[in-house]
């Protein structure tokens, strides 16, 4: 068992894949994308009939390059780490700290995928995931990442990242985390899961030396007050919602934000807030909602017999009144 995370930052203790699902998991893959790539060479011997021996040549190279190579780093990073094989498997492709992979992360992989399964007929990545302590191939080796099993029991998954408190909500939104190493991520997530297990003072110390890192590493200190494990918990919480943003928001940004800015307080053009004769928030371009008038209420037909029969829901609009 390793003591790893998810992408969320939530789940503890994540087992590494072993070659035997891992190479289950490629095989389904490499069923599904040679299919591809032989329907796609017979489509080509067809429409490339006319064409000479080097055309034909640059046709299948690129062909190659585009089903047996791109077509794998584009299916991990669209679905963060999770190709067909690895979703039958139940496995599961993330960074060393636990984290969702990139682009950078299944492009390396694709790339040494490429020399060490599809050229040696996968010998070099059976003898490295063999001899690897976590089972990871040249590929995993380069990019920095880990095939990590998802389905696990229950019991393996109890523990967790404790939350930072509300009021932290917010306050780490502006830190540059971009020079923190993964190694220390990991370091900090791991001690976040054990946090009530430590002794009080050893507790006390790692998370003062670990936040002393993160500090250095982000260029701005801690705010006054809060302490060692409490600040590390909303840094971890800040990250794991820009994750969020990164895999489900392409634009960084939820829809709407803005809205607020470019309309003044009330949302609303031309509001009380905006004071009298500006529009919005005094900006050029902004155009008032025109309101339409309020239309004037009908008035009530007159009662000829005077006693009020024509009024109310039966005799309001025909002004019937029952005999007497």
């Amino acid at each position: 068992m390793s003591g790893l995370v998810t992408g969320d930052a939530v789940v503890l203790g994540l087992e590494p894949a072993r070659l035997p699902s891992r190479a289950l998991a490629l095989l389904v893959d490499l069923v599904v994308v040679g299919a591809a790539y032989v329907l796609l060479m017979i489509g080509l011997a067809f429409a490339t009939a006319s064409l000479d021996e080097a055309a034909v040549t640059a046709l299948s190279i690129a062909a190659f390059l585009l089903v047996l190579v791109g077509a794998p780093i584009a299916v991990e990073t669209l679905t963060h780490g999770r190709s067909l094989g690895k979703l039958v498997c139940g496995l599961r492709v993330v960074r060393d700290d636990g984290g969702p992979i990139r682009f950078r992360h299944a492009l390396v992989r694709g790339a040494m995928g490429a020399v060490e399964i599809l050229m040696t007929f996968g010998v070099i990545a059976c003898v490295a995931s063999l001899v690897s302590e976590r089972g990871r191939r040249l590929g995993d080796v380069f990019a920095g990442t880990l095939v990590v099993r998802e389905r696990l029991p229950a019991a393996a998954r109890t523990a967790f990242v404790p939350p930072p408190p509300p009021w932290l909500a917010g306050r780490f939104s502006g830190l540059d985390l971009s020079a923190v190493p993964e190694g220390l991520w990991l370091e900090v997530r791991q001690y976040l899961t054990r946090e009530r297990e430590l002794d009080p003072v050893v507790g006390r110390r790692l998370a003062e030396r670990l936040a002393d890192e993160m500090v250095a590493r982000t260029g701005a200190p801690a705010p006054p007050g809060v302490p060692a494990g409490v600040y590390l918990a909303g840094v971890v919480a800040e990250r794991r919602a820009r994750d969020a943003r990164r895999a489900f928001a392409p634009g960084g940004e939820p829809a709407g934000a803005g809205v607020t800015g470019a309309r003044g307080a009330t949302g609303v053009p031309g509001g009380p807030e905006d004071g009298p004769g500006r529009e919005g928030d005094g900006r050029q371009g902004v155009t008032p909602v025109p309101v339409s008038p309020p239309v004037p209420k009908p008035a009530p037909v007159a009662d000829p017999a005077g006693d009020g029969a024509g009024e109310g829901p039966a005799g309001r609009a025909t002004g019937f009144a029952p005999p007497a």
